[in-house]
């Protein structure tokens, strides 16, 4: 699976509250939630980004609480996959959950707002388009991939059925 997006950089420690404010938290729609997706820490993300976009951060992603409403907001604002040096763990089950592909890896500060980048979701190489310079990350495993295919794990059960999870 590839996507291929533009970049929107964040640094180190982005928690939940950052990502959607608790005060949207009572509605689970992905449009409404992702409307309001970053604008604690950059009011004007939402009218920056293109679907297909991807979020570029350092370490330590989506730290914070464990609400899922985080990841459901990234991917109702357009963005397509997350790249970090690193991510809180509960980060990685909500956005399994989601469909939402993150992939960790170690030179993000290379790679710079703006940046056109694509990723091979089962090689987990990333390609910088824009400074002609390649990656190498973890591939993102077959059923996770086949899981972001479906838009989530609800919508993989709902057709494979649970013979398979």
């Amino acid at each position: 699976m590839i996507i291929k997006g533009k970049v929107h950089r964040f640094g180190d420690d982005i928690n939940t509250d950052d990502i959607i404010s608790a005060k949207y938290l009572i509605s689970t729609d992905p449009k409404e939630l992702g409307s309001h997706c970053m604008e604690a820490i950059a009011p004007d993300f939402t009218k920056k980004v293109n679907p297909g976009d991807i979020i570029i951060a350092g370490k330590n992603f989506g730290c914070g609480s464990s609400r899922e409403h985080a990841p459901v907001a990234i991917k109702g604002a357009g963005i397509s996959a997350v790249i970090a040096k690193s991510f809180a763990a509960i980060f990685f089950r909500n956005a399994i959950n989601i469909g939402l592909p993150f992939l960790e890896l170690a030179d993000t500060d290379k790679i710079k707002e703006g940046d056109l980048i694509e990723i091979d979701l089962s090689t987990g190489v990333i390609k910088n388009l824009t400074q002609s310079q390649t990656y190498q990350t973890q591939a993102f495993p077959e059923f996770l991939q086949e899981l972001v295919e479906e838009g989530g794990l609800m919508n993989y059960i709902k057709k494979r059925g649970t013979r398979h999870v």
